[in-house]
Order: C-alpha cells, then sequence, then structure tokens
C-alpha cells in the first residue's frame, strides 16, 4: 500500500483521484520525452565504470595518467549509453544515484533516468513486469539486453508543488497497478484517510481470502 498511494497536503479531499501505473515520488535526473511503449531496464548498481575491482587499490601516480583514467571512463560511459540506444532503451531505472557522467549521457542518447528507487519500489517493478536487475559489466556488456520492461507511458506529474514520475508497465500478471491519490488540507488529515483505507483493504483482502477444504 506504501507504494500505490501518494499523499498531496494542501488541496480539497475531492481532488482526490486514482491514476494508472506507479508513482514514483521523486523527479527525474534526466527527461527525453518519446511517444508509444518504452523499454526499460533496471539497474542496482552505479554504471560509471570502476578503475578496479572491490578490494583492490588503484594508484594514479602522475596528473596524465590521472586525466587519461578520466577520459577512459567517460569513453566506456558513453558506450554503454549508445549501447542501450541501440537495443531501443528509453528508460533507466536505478536504485542508486548516479554519477554525472551518466546522466550527461543519457540526456545525449535520448534516455530517461529516475534514481534512488526504493528496494520496496524495486521489488514491486520486478513482480509487474517479471524482469530482474540488469547488469552491464557482466561478461560481455555488449550482448543482447533481454531484462528489459515495456512501459506504456512514462511522463512528469506534478503533485502540489511536488514533481513525480507517474509510469505505466505492462504487466505479465493479473495484477494490473493502480495509484491512489490523496488529497487533503493537512498531512494529519492524508495520513488518517491513508490508514482508513489500508484498514479497509485488509479486511477485503481477509474477507475474499481463499479457504482451502
Amino acid at each position: 500500500f506504501a507504494e500505490l498511494h501518494a499523499a498531496v497536503a494542501g488541496l480539497p479531499v475531492a481532488s482526490s483521484r486514482v491514476l494508472p501505473g506507479l508513482v514514483l515520488r521523486r523527479d527525474f535526473a534526466a527527461y527525453c520525452p518519446a511517444g508509444g511503449d518504452l523499454r526499460a531496464v533496471l539497474v542496482t548498481e552505479p554504471l560509471r565504470p570502476a578503475l578496479s575491482a572491490p578490494g583492490v587499490e588503484f594508484v594514479v601516480d602522475s596528473e596524465g595518467r590521472y586525466q587519461a583514467s578520466l577520459r577512459w571512463i567517460a569513453r566506456r560511459t558513453e558506450a554503454l549509453m549508445k549501447h542501450l540506444q541501440s537495443n531501443s532503451i528509453k528508460l533507466l531505472l536505478s536504485s542508486v544515484k548516479q554519477e554525472e557522467v551518466v546522466i550527461y549521457y543519457a540526456k545525449l542518447y535520448g534516455v530517461s533516468v529516475v534514481e534512488c528507487l526504493s528496494s520496496e519500489e524495486v521489488a514491486l517493478i520486478c513482480e509487474i513486469t517479471g524482469v530482474s536487475a540488469y547488469a552491464p559489466f557482466g561478461d560481455n556488456m555488449y550482448r543482447e539486453i533481454t531484462e528489459a520492461a515495456v512501459a506504456t507511458f512514462c511522463q512528469p506529474l506534478l503533485l502540489g508543488s511536488k514533481r513525480c514520475v507517474h509510469i505505466g508497465f505492462t504487466s505479465v500478471c493479473a495484477f494490473q497497478p493502480h495509484c491512489l491519490i490523496l488529497c487533503g488540507p493537512v498531512d494529519g488529515v492524508n495520513k488518517q484517510h491513508a490508514a482508513a483505507l489500508q484498514g479497509a483493504f485488509i479486511m477485503l483482502q481477509q474477507l475474499y481470502k481463499r479457504v482451502d477444504q
């Protein structure tokens, strides 16, 4: 329920509504408008490549080598974004904050980016779409991307003064997510309404729970 409702203070209760899809309560890190169905990937690691493996010390002994290392990182990041573009990926959903170089090349190659998804949001998206997280730095960075979900829409949404991301996925299961937008004059009223609705949904779940004979 926490991932399927959003509260907006300062608006009348009558402004409450139900929206299809998910509302992620954060703004785009990069937004590149695109029409039609969008291929999306979910990542749980930084896409700026590391210069060394975990636990391995990387020593740079001159300014020239340091600059060369930065250029290598930029080229590899650009190559990854170009690979996403060649696989028709238009949306990148990340559970971690990405570096500026990633955002720069995402904008350059027309890939929208949403960062800092919670573990609950990641789990919900995986359940809806049936895909797992994409690991770009595996054995072959340039392999075909099969861990892609399909988003029927992805657009900015303004809730009060807060910019959010409104996204709809093609579901692989019977569950068709909708998000409840709860409006009220103050936060306290919204919390009361949310608690009451959550209680009602729990009661309905119990009422319609199958009883094995």
